[in-house]
C-alpha cells in the first residue's frame, strides 16, 4: 500500500477513476422526507445477496471509494445499494435536520424497505468514516436486527467523534478541515435560504470550525444540546461490546482522521463477533495498492464470504 497518509488519503476519495453503473431509487422515509439509494447490479441471474453501503462526511454514493467498491461486488455476484444520507446526493431534503453520525433510523428504514422487496436473503454491510460509525452504533444498538445481516465490515471508523474532531483540528489536517468546513456551510446556506427562521447565513459565516458547525447546527436541529453532547451519544464505541453479528473494522495505522480511543483493540480481543484490522499505511479511506483494487475492497468481499 502506498506509505503516504495525504496521498492514499485524497487519490482514493477523489481523484481515482472507478466507474460503475448506478440506478437511482428515491425512498421516501417515515417522516415525509426521502433519501436516494444509488443501486448496482450484478450480471448473476437471481442473486439473493445485497451490500449495503454508506459514504463519508460531505460524500455521496458516487465517491471513487465507494464506486470502486460496488464494482467490485457487483463482479462477484451482489447488488449494492449505496445509501446518499440526507441532501447528498445533489438535491437539498425537506426537512432543516439532516443527517449525522448517529442517525440510525434511516438505515433502518432502508434495510427494512430492501426486505420489503423480498428479493434477498443475505445483507451484509459496509460504512465509511462517518458512515462506517453510524452502521457500528446500528448493531450494537438495543434492537432485533433482521436475521438477513449477516456480517459488516467497516472502513476507518471514528469510534470515538470527539477524538476524531481534535486529530481533524491537528495542523497536518488543515487541508481536510477547511474543505469539510467550506462545504457544510455550502450546504447551510442553501438550508438558510429555505429554513431562514431556523439559521442565518450570519451565524453560519461565524463558523471557523467543524466543532461550531456541530454546535451551531449539527447538534441543534437532531435534538441535542451541543455538540459535545451529540459526539458522546453516537460515539459507536460504546455500543459496540454488544455487536452480535461478525464485524470488521479497517482502521490504518497511519489514519490522520482517527485518535488511539478510534483503535478498538482491547474490545476486538474480548468479543466473540469484532474484528479490528490495523494496517500500517492506508490513510483515511486509501488503502491503495497495486492493481485494480483497493485493500479494504478485496478484504470486504474476503471477509463477508469467509463469514456467510
Amino acid at each position: 500500500m502506498f506509505r503516504n497518509y495525504h496521498i492514499s488519503t485524497v487519490y482514493a476519495s477523489t481523484l481515482r477513476k472507478a466507474p460503475v453503473v448506478q440506478e437511482r431509487e428515491r425512498l421516501e422515509l417515515t417522516d415525509s422526507d426521502f433519501l436516494d439509494i444509488d443501486w448496482s447490479f450484478t450480471q448473476e441471474k437471481d442473486c439473493k445477496k445485497v451490500l449495503v453501503v454508506m459514504h463519508g462526511l460531505e460524500g455521496s454514493a458516487n465517491r471513487p471509494y465507494v464506486t470502486g467498491l460496488a464494482h467490485h461486488f457487483t463482479q462477484n455476484g451482489w447488488d449494492v445499494a449505496a445509501v446518499n444520507f440526507r441532501g447528498c446526493s445533489g438535491e437539498l431534503n425537506r426537512k432543516f435536520k439532516s443527517y449525522h453520525a448517529g442517525a440510525t433510523g434511516d438505515l433502518d428504514e432502508v434495510i427494512q424497505h430492501i426486505l420489503s422487496t423480498g428479493k434477498y436473503n443475505t445483507i451484509a454491510l459496509n460504512g465509511f468514516s462517518l458512515g462506517a460509525n453510524l452502521m457500528l452504533k446500528y448493531l450494537g444498538e438495543e434492537r432485533e436486527l433482521p436475521q438477513q445481516i449477516k456480517a459488516a465490515v467497516m472502513v476507518s471508523a471514528p469510534c470515538d467523534l470527539h477524538g476524531s474532531l481534535k486529530k481533524l483540528q491537528e495542523t497536518r489536517n488543515i487541508i481536510y478541515s477547511k474543505r469539510f468546513i467550506r462545504k457544510l456551510k455550502t450546504h447551510l446556506f442553501a438550508r438558510a435560504e429555505k429554513f431562514p427562521k431556523k439559521i442565518t447565513r450570519k451565524e453560519i459565516d461565524a463558523c471557523n470550525s467543524l466543532l461550531d458547525i456541530d454546535d451551531l447546527y449539527t447538534s441543534k436541529a437532531h435534538d441535542f444540546a451541543d455538540a459535545l453532547e451529540y459526539y458522546e451519544v453516537n460515539s459507536s464505541l460504546q455500543f459496540l461490546p454488544n455487536i452480535k453479528i461478525p464485524t470488521l473494522i479497517i482502521n490504518a495505522k497511519n489514519d490522520g482522521f482517527l485518535s488511539p480511543s478510534c483503535y478498538p483493540i482491547e474490545l476486538a480481543e474480548k468479543s466473540e463477533h469484532l474484528y479490528l484490522e490495523i494496517p500500517e499505511y492506508g490513510g483515511h479511506m486509501g488503502f491503495l495498492q497495486a492493481g485494480a483494487l483497493n485493500y479494504n475492497e478485496e478484504r470486504a468481499l474476503e471477509f463477508i464470504r469467509s463469514m456467510i
